[in-house]
C-alpha cells in the first residue's frame, strides 16, 4: 500500500510540477506585475512605512504587524534552511535563482491574494474576522464548489502534510546535533505544540510576534558575520547562481531544466506566494490604513523577506562549502556548511535557528487550518479534536519518515492548493486593479488611503454588508 501511495504521489507532483504550475505561477506572477505596474518596484518603500502603523489592533482582529509576522511564521520555516540544501542538491546553485525569480513575481501575487482576503473578510459569531481564499473564491466569482475544493486542500495540507516537513527537519537537526532520537525529540515538539494551538489565533499570533523577528533577526546577523569574512568570495558565488541558471557552467539542458524545477518547487514551498495561506492571516488583520491593499503591500513585503534575505543567507553559507560537502542532505548540509565556517557551535546555531524556524511555521499552520473549519462547517468540538489529534499526530509521523516520503506529500499538496487559488486569482484581476487604483489615488493626494463601501459597491463586489461601512 506505501508503494502504490508513493506511485500516485509521484504521479501526481510529476505532472503538476513538470509543467502546469511552473507556467502557471509565473504567468500569474508576471499578470499581476503587469497589471499593477510593478508595484513591487515602485511601492517598495512605502511597503516598510506601513510598518509603522502596523502594530495597532482592536478588539476585531489581530494586528497588520501580527498579521506580518503569523503569515512569516509559515513562510520563514525550514523552507529556508533545508529547503534551500535541497533545491541546490537536486538542482544545483542555479536553483537559487529561480528562487529569486519566482519571489520577484510572487511579490505581486502575494499583493493580490492578500488585498482580496482582506476585501472580502466577515465576521464570526464572536466578532472576530475570518477569511481568505474559500471566501474571495464563494463572493467574488460566486462558486463555492471552488471555495469548497480549495478548502479541503488547504486543511489537507496544512492541516496534516506541511507541519509533519518542519517536524522532520527539527528531529533530524537534533539527531545531528545532540544524537537524539527523532521520535524523542518529536513528542517533545508535539506536546509543546499542543499547549499553544489550543489558545487559538490571537494565542499563535503573540507567540509569532515576538518568535519571528528575534529568530529572523539572529540568523541574518550570523549570515552577515560569514558573508563579511568571506566578502571576496561572495561576486565569484553570485556569478556561480546566474550561471548555472543558465547553463552557462555545466553542459546539457537538463541541468537547467533541473535548476527550474528545484528553484520553483522550493521557491514556491518557501515564500508560499500564490499559494492561498497567506490572506488567511491577512483577512483576520485590521488593516492599517483602513484599506485592504495595506495587507497586500505588508503581505508582499514578507515574500522578499523570507527569500531575498533569509534563502540567500542560507544559499551563500551552503555554496561557500564547495565540494567538501557532497552527499550531505537536507538540513544537515546547512549545518555543516555553517560549521565550517564559524567552528562546531555553527551546527548547533543552525538546530536552534531550526527549531524557531520550524516550531513557529508549525503553529502557524494550525492556524491555517482552523481557519477553514467554519467554511467547511466542522467548526464544532469533534471537528476541532480531529483537526487537533490529526495534526499532533502527523508532527510524530514526520518526526520520523524519511525526508523524501513528507516532501513529496507536501509537494502535492502545495501543487493543488495553488492551481485553485491562481485560478481565482486570474478571474478577480479585475478586481484587484480597481482597489489598487483607489488606494493609489488617495496615496498621490496625500490623503490617508481609506475603504469604505456602500450597498451598490458591496454588490458589485460581492462584499459582505455592513464588514467595509462605518
Amino acid at each position: 500500500m506505501g508503494d502504490l501511495i508513493s506511485q500516485w504521489v509521484g504521479f501526481i507532483n510529476g505532472y503538476l510540477w513538470g509543467s502546469v504550475l511552473i507556467y502557471l505561477l509565473t504567468g500569474c506572477g508576471i499578470w499581476f506585475s503587469l497589471r499593477l505596474k510593478l508595484i513591487q518596484l515602485r511601492h517598495f518603500k512605502h511597503m516598510f512605512s506601513l510598518l509603522k502603523l502596523s502594530r495597532n489592533s482592536s478588539e476585531n482582529g489581530i494586528s497588520s504587524f501580527q498579521a506580518l509576522c503569523t503569515s512569516l511564521a509559515a513562510r520563514v520555516g525550514t523552507g529556508n534552511l533545508m529547503g534551500v540544501a535541497v533545491a541546490i542538491s537536486l538542482g544545483g546553485p542555479g536553483a537559487i535563482f529561480w528562487m529569486w525569480l519566482i519571489a520577484f513575481f510572487g511579490m505581486a501575487t502575494a499583493y493580490a491574494e492578500s488585498a482580496l482576503g482582506q476585501l472580502y473578510k466577515e465576521k464570526d459569531e464572536n466578532n472576530n474576522f475570518r477569511g481568505g481564499p474559500a471566501y474571495y473564491m464563494r463572493k467574488g466569482i460566486n462558486s463555492p464548489k471552488l471555495a469548497i475544493t480549495f478548502s479541503l486542500c488547504l486543511f489537507f495540507g496544512y492541516g496534516f502534510v506541511f507541519s509533519s516537513v518542519q517536524a522532520n527537519s527539527i528531529t533530524d537537526a537534533f539527531q545531528g546535533s545532540f544524537g537524539i532520537d527523532p521520535l524523542m525529540s518529536g513528542i517533545v515538539i508535539t506536546l509543546l505544540a499542543a499547549y499553544i494551538i489550543i489558545g487559538g489565533l490571537r494565542n499563535i499570533a503573540r507567540f509569532a510576534e515576538l518568535a519571528v523577528p528575534f529568530m529572523g533577526v539572529a540568523y541574518v546577523l550570523v549570515a552577515l558575520f560569514v558573508i563579511a569574512i568571506n566578502i571576496e568570495q561572495i561576486p565569484a558565488i553570485l556569478m556561480q547562481i546566474v550561471g548555472s541558471a543558465f547553463g552557462w557552467q555545466e553542459a546539457g539542458g537538463g541541468v537547467v531544466g533541473a535548476a527550474i524545477i528545484h528553484g520553483v518547487q522550493r521557491g514556491l514551498y518557501s515564500n508560499e506566494a500564490g499559494m492561498g495561506s497567506s490572506p488567511n492571516a491577512a483577512a483576520a488583520a485590521e488593516p492599517m490604513p483602513h484599506h485592504p491593499a495595506s495587507q497586500g503591500y505588508i503581505q508582499s513585503l514578507a515574500v522578499f523577506f523570507d527569500t531575498m534575505v533569509i534563502c540567500t543567507c542560507t544559499a551563500i553559507i551552503i555554496l561557500l562549502a564547495g565540494d567538501s560537502l557532497d552527499g550531505v542532505m537536507g538540513i544537515q548540509l546547512t549545518q555543516q556548511a555553517l560549521a565550517l565556517q564559524v567552528g562546531s557551535w555553527g551546527a548547533e546555531f543552525i538546530t536552534l535557528a531550526i527549531l524557531f524556524f520550524g516550531f513557529t511555521s508549525i503553529v502557524a499552520n494550525f492556524a491555517y487550518a482552523d481557519n477553514n473549519l467554519k467554511y467547511l462547517k466542522l467548526d464544532n468540538p469533534f471537528g476541532r479534536w480531529f483537526l487537533r489529534i490529526g495534526f499532533l499526530a502527523m508532527l510524530v509521523f514526520g518526526s520520523s519518515a524519511s525526508l523524501p516520503q513528507v516532501i513529496a506529500l507536501a509537494d502535492m499538496a502545495t501543487g493543488l492548493m495553488t492551481v485553485v487559488n491562481v485560478t481565482a486569482l486570474f478571474l478577480l484581476s479585475k478586481v484587484v486593479v480597481r482597489i489598487t487604483k483607489d488606494y493609489q489615488a488617495q496615496l498621490s493626494k496625500g490623503q490617508l488611503p481609506t475603504f469604505e463601501a456602500n450597498e451598490e459597491t458591496e454588490k458589485s463586489l460581492g462584499l459582505t454588508q455592513g464588514v467595509w461601512r462605518k
